[in-house]
């Protein structure tokens, strides 16, 4: 028996040995996960809180809902005033429509009317110079005694006539040059208009982009998970006042854990990324679950103290640092939290 016994420790103690030297152990470890946050993000009375401690959420499941009594009455506020403005818009759309029809009927009208009497005036004054020199050579005429005084008489007649038409021509030209103004004043009445219209749409897109904010501020009274998880901990209940940026929970992903390792500076060297990984749970001795190191840390832990020791006095205990080494696994059964202790044996290659 004490033969056997010293075989069997001899044994344990040449495993041992030899785990020590094919393996980087690490007690200090634990399962680590990302711990979700979840806040409000605007004010209000919180009317519904269906979560608890321990609850699953899938993704979208609500959260929370706060009074959005107000926030609906101030949308629909904003919607009557946009479909109000919208109508003012088409209103003025028409008018513009209706103005460019009849002032350009009218423009059209002016300018052949305005065509139709310049060409008369030239005819006019063709025939008053023509009326001229015939009035001219008939006086020349008469002071010779060659035509009768008839005849004089029917050429200042044919002339002064024909001064009249001249006379007239240029007022109907006048005339006709003040239509096409008038015209044109209306097609400028078109430029008002359509400025005017540009102010109301520009007030119309103001009065959307309320209504886009307001939509948005009515979805953030209902808070709801983005992504599946698990309820750790609540910190509000129903009838409570929130304010931006309280906590209303946190949350996890029980299928995104990992494990956070420190080992020691003396025994880093032996690490590196894709080391298979032999696990052993605290909770679950019995079970043996597998990882690989994904990521090996490049700062030792004692760097990211709130209070470090810069060792003012001169005395100085050297003390063997740690760097967090992450190691990778796979959940089992929902059966992985996190803060689990762990103790890990990473292979060395």
């Amino acid at each position: 028996l004490m033969i056997a016994a010293i075989v069997a420790a001899g044994i344990a103690t040449a495993w041992w040995l030899y785990q020590r030297h094919t393996h980087v152990f690490s007690e200090d470890a634990r399962i680590a996960t990302s711990m979700i946050e979840v806040s409000a993000k605007v004010s209000g009375q919180v009317v519904e809180f269906p979560v608890s401690q321990g609850d699953a959420l899938a993704p979208g499941a609500l959260i929370a809902q706060i009074d959005d009594r107000a926030a609906r009455l101030t949308l629909a506020e904003l919607e009557a005033q946009f479909q109000s403005m919208e109508s003012a818009c088409l209103r003025l759309e028409a008018q513009i429509d209706m103005v460019d029809r009849e002032s350009g009927g009218q423009l059209s009208a002016a300018k052949s009317h305005l065509d139709g009497v310049q060409a008369s005036l030239a005819s006019a004054r063709s025939d008053l110079q023509f009326k001229q020199a015939e009035w001219e050579r008939a006086q020349s005429l008469r002071e010779r005694q060659i035509i009768s005084e008839q005849q004089w008489e029917n050429a200042r007649n044919a002339h002064q006539q024909s001064e009249q038409l001249y006379q007239r021509a240029l007022a109907d030209v006048e005339s006709a040059r003040g239509n096409v103004v008038s015209a044109e004043a209306g097609q400028s009445r078109i430029q008002v208009l359509a400025n005017e219209l540009r102010g109301l749409q520009h007030e119309r897109d103001r009065i959307r982009a309320w209504i886009d904010k307001q939509k948005v501020m009515i979805g953030d009274l209902r808070v709801t998970s983005s992504a599946a998880g698990t309820v750790d901990e609540t910190f509000v209940h129903v009838g409570e006042y929130v304010v931006p940026g309280q906590r209303l929970l946190l949350m996890h992903d029980p299928e995104r854990i990992w494990i956070d390792a420190n080992i020691k500076e003396t025994e880093i060297r032996h690490v590196a990324v894709g080391d298979p990984v032999a696990i052993q749970v605290d909770a679950y001795p019995e079970r043996e679950f597998r990882g690989e190191v994904v990521r090996v840390g490049q700062s030792a832990t004692s760097q990211f103290s709130l209070l470090p020791n810069t060792n003012p006095s001169g005395n100085f205990t050297k003390v063997t640092q740690r760097l967090p080494v992450k190691i990778s696994i796979e959940q089992a059964d929902q059966l992985l939290r996190p803060g689990m202790m762990v103790e890990v044996a990473i292979e060395i290659r």
